[in-house]
């Protein structure tokens, strides 16, 4: 296992030892909790106040889309136009937060407390710098960035009113990402979900009182997205110095090699999954715009509605992951592989009913975005049946690349992560059009999501052997006996 070597006395003191402060007795509590607690309660545990950030997270950002609904379709294929540009922001914060977030919850459960708090300070002050300089070379070049995101001469007024106030909220943006990524790593998920959940809830409040009270527009959307961003960017903060979490400190900013290689290695796979997502969605905006402002309207509505379902799964993932790293750490690899299989079950089902319920009131669903616009609802109707047919198949491949990255086989990672919108939906949403037209459009993401499902699976299993390998036997999938125990008590 690859973590930082650190003297004994950098670790927090075992089971029954007398501990220096509140902040160790927690920790260890913390780490009990995370490799002796039965692991499919352990993962409902992490994974409900996860999945409800993720849902508000989704939720709000389908906020903006349904409110400047109200004011017209170029102004809602506007929001869908820059929502590329919050992707990338979103996978730098990604990127810094989980290349963090997954080693440190291995230095945790591997009792390295100090290494811990060098690698999160080093990682949230890289993403801080990082996106202030995006945000200062952004505002120097607005209408360009409108026109290259895929803006028509009609959309271009609200896209570049959006974007500039959304630039200026991209640090607190970014740096929000990294601290809810480093909080739900360490296990403390409850302080993530509050973080996101008060920033979603004036989001959601500013929304009508800007864009309609105040008469303010598309800008207002944007200065109610800008605000609650820099409130969960403070909130998350705070969490920092609650319940045993590693606080952030500038004195603890250690840049180096070392810290950058385990950042890089282990974000990769998340930057790669959300960058190559919002390169997929501008290439969708730009096939999309020959066809007028109602199909480019109409697939960023759906977009936003298959990221709120698939919301469901990313959450159970990422409830999977804290147990997959601190297990891993701790070396207890039957807890991972039980917790891993009982994921994908989960996962499984929950895409599942997300696709049958689309299947059913596809038509409605759309109609609550845009219910004047007959053009927008009939494409919109199409493309999310379509997509919803083949949602249940992203389970497998979502889970394997979470597993991967979070026991260090980021090889695999990083190839699950590129495969759907990058190797994949690319060059299919680029080609099909041009030889089929308009149809193309529709069947690009379907096309993409079943290559990716039969690709992964081999990746998959081989990740899988990986584990069973290191535990030096035969593993069947089910509970371990010691869980199976406590599972019964």
């Amino acid at each position: 296992m690859d973590v930082e070597q650190r003297p004994n006395e950098d670790a927090y003191p075992a089971e029954g030892a007398r501990f220096a402060s509140e902040e160790d007795e927690q920790r260890q509590k913390k780490y009990v909790m995370m490799t002796e607690e039965p692991v499919r309660r352990l993962v409902a545990k992490m994974a409900v106040p996860t999945i409800i950030s993720m849902l508000i997270t989704s939720f709000y950002s389908m906020a903006d889309t349904f409110f400047v609904g109200q004011i017209g379709t170029s102004a809602t294929a506007a929001v869908g136009v820059v929502f590329p540009l919050m992707a990338i922001v979103q996978a730098t914060g990604a990127f810094f937060g989980q290349g963090s977030g997954v080693y440190i919850s291995r230095l945790l459960g591997d009792r390295d407390v100090k290494g811990a708090s060098r690698m999160a300070a080093t990682a949230f002050f890289s993403a801080l710098l990082f996106n202030l300089t995006i945000m200062a070379i952004g505002l120097t070049m607005i209408p360009f960035l409108a026109t290259m995101l895929g803006s028509t001469p009609t959309i271009l007024p609200h896209a570049e009113a959006y974007l500039r106030i959304i630039l200026l909220g991209a640090p607190f943006l970014s740096s929000s990402i990294v601290l809810n990524q480093q909080l739900r790593l360490q296990g403390n998920a409850f302080y993530a979900m509050v973080g996101i959940t008060i920033g979603a809830v004036v989001n959601i409040a500013l929304d009508p009182l800007l864009i309609f009270v105040l008469d303010m527009g598309v800008a207002g959307a944007a200065i109610a997205t800008s605000v609650s961003q820099a409130i969960s960017f403070f909130v998350l903060l705070l969490g920092c110095t609650k319940g045993g979490s590693i606080p952030i400190k500038l004195k603890d900013f250690s840049p180096g090699a070392r810290r950058y290689s385990e950042i890089i290695k282990a974000g990769i796979p998340s930057l790669s999954r959300q960058a190559l997502g919002s390169l997929a969605t501008i290439a969708l905006n730009v096939s999309s715009a020959p066809y007028g402002d109602a199909a480019v309207a109409a697939m960023s509505i759906v977009g936003r509605i298959m990221m709120f379902s698939l919301s469901v799964a990313l959450g159970f993932g990422q409830g999977f992951q804290p147990v997959c790293g601190f297990n891993y750490g701790a070396k207890r690899y039957d807890r991972v592989l039980d917790a891993f299989w009982f994921c994908i079950k989960v996962a499984t089902m929950g895409l599942t009913v997300f696709a049958v319920l689309g299947l059913i009131y596809a038509p409605q669903i759309i109609t609550a975005f845009r219910r004047d616009d007959l053009e927008v609802i009939q494409i919109g109707r199409l493309a999310l049946r379509m997509q919803c047919g083949v949602f249940p198949l992203m389970g497998w491949s979502l889970i394997c690349s979470m597993l991967a990255q979070n026991i260090g086989a980021y090889v695999s990672s990083a190839v699950l992560a590129f495969i759907r919108q990058g190797v994949l939906f690319l060059p299919l949403i680029l080609i099909l059009p041009r030889l089929i037209g308009f149809p193309g459009v529709l069947y690009a993401q379907p096309a993409a999501d079943i290559l990716t499902f039969l690709v992964s699976i081999p990746i998959g299993l081989g990740v899988l052997n990986k584990i069973k390998r290191e535990m030096g036997g035969i593993y069947s999938p089910g509970l371990s006996e010691n869980d199976k125990a406590r599972e019964n008590a």
